[in-house]
């Protein structure tokens, strides 16, 4: 099957080459067989990689995760960190530079249809730049509503999996109701939400849940913690009772294309007095520092 020109929000820029299996080429070049496993099973791992001023952004710590769930599922990294960094930067370079997100997946490649891993099969590995659509500012200054409801995915969240279909079942049930994101509740406890991390304030504390099998290690919730330790603000990794949401002074959400926005309502109810709070406005200006930093190559 051949690969679509890839857009986000709308934008109809074209990126100029796309990469497939050792090869640079423009996507409508790029095919992909309908009896690969990643389109078959959805058996394959994938990263999204925020681009700041022509530079992926935290690489190492991306690819770090990205070998962690190729070797949770049982595939062979078939290429290494010097490799990636050089093909991710020619996409980037190749698409103007700028501020982007690179997209890069690995199947399990070609084979019969079957339940059962094949033996000796090469794996299928494609990757994109494109051009990054903010969302309006607005999202920073008012914040975002979300709802909140059961977690209805599998018990390995930590694996970056590109079987999605109960995360985007989720987040359409936001979208149907007029909110960003969904909080997931399992066990009465908040994991994250259907594509990102979730914080919250309470008593000026930050909190948000340990990683572990239901929670995705978010590459920008470890960068949250990271600043707040490094700026003495009090943060902790422990459950979160679904109920502990009510009383919570601030709640946030987090990923690598959204980076940080505030929430001001959960399920209609407003969250602390309904408007974005001093810990999230003193860890925004961090991030933005940080992000700052970075573009100027103070810091990798």
């Amino acid at each position: 099957m051949a690969v679509s020109e890839p857009s986000v929000g709308g934008n109809n820029a074209i990126t100029p080459t796309v990469y497939l299996d050792g090869e640079f080429m423009p996507p409508t070049k790029a095919t992909i067989s309908p009896l690969d496993r990643g389109f078959i099973f959805g058996d394959g791992i994938y990263e999204v990689v925020p681009v700041f001023n022509g530079r992926p952004f935290r690489l190492v710590h991306h690819l770090r995760r990205l070998r962690h769930s190729l070797a949770a599922v049982g595939i062979d990294s078939p290429i290494g960190d010097t490799d990636w960094h050089r093909i991710l930067q020619r996409l980037v370079d190749d698409n103007g530079a700028g501020d982007q997100y690179l997209y890069l997946q690995i199947t399990r490649g070609i084979a019969p249809r079957d339940h059962v891993f094949p033996v000796d099969t090469k794996p299928t590995v494609f990757a994109y730049a494109q051009p990054t659509v903010y969302a309006e500012p607005t999202a920073t200054v008012e914040g975002v509503s979300t709802i909140t409801t059961e977690d209805i995915r599998w018990q390995r969240c930590d694996i970056k999996s590109t079987s999605l279909l109960a995360a985007v079942m989720l987040r359409q049930q936001a979208a149907e109701k007029g909110s960003v994101e969904t909080l997931l509740v399992r066990n009465g406890l908040i994991t994250e939400g259907a594509a990102s991390n979730v914080f919250m304030v309470v008593a000026s504390n930050l909190i948000t849940p340990p990683t572990g099998a239901y929670i995705l290690a978010g590459i920008t919730r470890e960068l949250i913690l990271e600043l707040a330790k490094r700026h003495n603000i009090p943060a902790t990794e422990r459950d979160i009772e679904e109920k502990e949401l009510a009383a919570a002074s601030e709640i946030w959400i987090a990923s690598s294309t959204q980076e940080i926005k505030p929430v001001t309502t959960v399920d209609g109810s407003p969250v602390g007095a309904g408007t974005p709070g001093p810990v999230f406005t003193r860890l925004l200006a961090l991030y933005q520092e940080y992000k700052r930093a970075f573009c100027e190559g103070r810091v990798d």
